[in-house]
C-alpha cells in the first residue's frame, strides 16, 4: 500500500525511521528516501521492535515545514510527525496502534513470557498516552477498511474516509487449484492464530504449508512437530504466488485489520476459509470467493475444512473479484480524497 501512496506522488521525499535497500530498493528508488538517526544503529533491521520506545521522538524530529502537504502511511508512529500550522496531513492508517486494545494478543505474545510482558506495561502505557495525543495531528484519515474507520472513530474520536487497500496484481497468476493442501502465508505473530491453522488440519487429517517467519516460529514449529504442517519460512514472492494458486484454499485464522491475503489468494484464482471477525468480512464474500468459520477454536476451522469443495470457487470469478482491488484504481482514489480534503480546507 504505502508504495503505490509513493507512486501516486512520484516526486516526494519519503522520510522513515529506518529503511533497508535490498527489501524497498524496487518499490521506492533510494534517492528519495530521507532516514531517521537510528538508521545508524548497527542490527536497525534486525532488532527494530526493540527501538519502539525511540520511535514517537524520530518521527516528530523529521523537519517537515517545507512542505504544504503531507501524506503519511502508518499502523503506529508516522502519523505523529509534526507539520506547520497551516499545512494538510493526510493519513493513510492501516490499524488503530495495537497495543491500545490488544495488549496480551499482540505486546505480550511477542514478549513470549508474561513477566516480560507485565514489565512492559509502563512503557507501552506513556507510548500509548502519546499515540493518543499524536492521533489529533493529522488533518484528515483514510482507513483501509470499515472495521480500522471504526477503531479511529472509537479510539481516537476521529472520522476516516475508507479506501481499500490495493491488490499487487502482477505478482499473482491463477493457479490450477489442483494441490491437495491448504495454505497460511502470514508473518508468525501470536495475534495471527496461526496454531488453531495447525491444530485445525491436524483435526481434518489434511495437509498445510505455513509461509512466513517471525517471533512465534519456534513456538509453532513446536506444535506442528508430528502433525501434517510444514512451515517452509520466507519464501521468493513466485514461489509463494506458485504455492497459493495451487492451494486448495488459504486459511486465515487470525482476526485481521483489513484482510488483503484473501484478495491475494483471489488474484491466484485461490479461495479462503477465514474466522468471521475483522477485515476479512470485508474482504471475503461467503460462498463467491471464500468461507466463514464463526468460532476462532480449532474445531470449528477442522468442520470447515472437512465440509470444503473447492470445486465451488472458478478461479475466473475469483479473479475479477480481485480485480476491483486494482493498484491504479486505489491510486486514482486515494487522491481525489487527499484533493478533497485540501478544497475543503481551504
Amino acid at each position: 500500500m504505502f508504495a503505490q501512496i509513493a507512486r501516486a506522488y512520484p516526486d516526494a521525499p519519503v522520510y522513515t525511521s529506518i529503511a533497508d535497500s535490498a527489501v524497498t530498493g524496487d518499490l521506492i528508488a533510494p534517492e528519495r528516501v530521507r532516514t531517521s538517526i537510528l538508521q545508524r544503529l548497527p542490527g536497525h533491521n534486525r532488532y527494530f521492535r526493540a527501538l519502539a520506545p525511540f520511535y514517537p521522538q524520530v518521527f516528530e524530529a523529521f523537519d517537515l515545514s517545507a512542505y504544504d502537504l503531507v501524506v503519511s502511511s502508518t499502523s503506529a508512529w508516522a502519523k505523529g510527525v509534526r507539520t506547520r500550522p497551516d499545512a494538510i496531513h493526510v493519513c493513510y492508517i492501516h490499524t488503530v496502534t495495537r497495543f491500545l486494545f490488544a495488549y496480551d494478543a499482540y505486546v505480550g505474545g511477542i514478549a513470549g513470557r508474561s513477566v516480560i510482558a507485565g514489565a512492559a506495561r509502563p512503557l507501552v502505557k506513556r507510548l500509548a498516552e502519546w499515540d493518543l495525543r499524536a492521533a489529533q495531528r493529522p488533518t484528515a484519515y483514510i482507513a483501509n477498511s470499515r472495521n480500522v474507520a471504526d477503531r479511529v472513530r472509537r479510539y481516537y474520536e476521529r472520522e476516516a474516509d475508507v479506501l481499500p487497500g490495493p491488490v499487487e496484481l502482477d505478482r499473482w497468476r491463477v493457479g490450477s487449484g489442483g494441490g491437495d493442501y491448504f495454505i497460511v502465508v502470514s508473518r508468525l505473530l501470536p495475534y495471527k492464530r496461526i496454531d488453531v491453522a495447525i491444530e485445525a488440519c491436524a483435526r481434518a487429517g489434511v495437509p498445510l504449508l505455513v509461509v512466513g517467519g517471525g517471533p512465534s516460529e519456534r513456538a509453532l514449529r513446536e506444535r506442528a512437530r508430528g502433525t501434517s504442517t510444514t512451515l517452509l519460512g520466507f519464501l521468493p514472492d513466485a514461489d509463494v504466488a506458485r504455492l497459493v494458486g495451487e492451494a486448495r484454499a488459504l486459511l486465515f485464522p487470525g482476526e485481521e485489520d483489513y484482510g488483503l491475503v484473501p484478495l491475494e489468494a483471489a488474484a491466484a484464482g485461490t479461495p479462503t476459509i477465514a474466522f468471521a471477525a475483522g477485515g476479512a468480512l470485508e474482504t471475503v464474500i461467503a460462498g463467491q470467493t471464500g468461507e466463514f468459520f464463526q468460532e476462532q477454536n480449532p474445531e470449528a476451522l477442522a468442520s470447515a475444512l472437512r465440509g470444503f469443495d473447492r470445486k465451488r470457487y472458478p478461479a475466473e470469478r475469483l479473479r475479477t473479484h480481485a480485480e476491483q482491488y486494482a493498484p491504479e484504481r486505489f491510486r486514482e482514489r486515494f487522491r481525489a480524497i487527499v484533493d478533497r480534503v485540501i478544497a475543503e480546507r481551504a
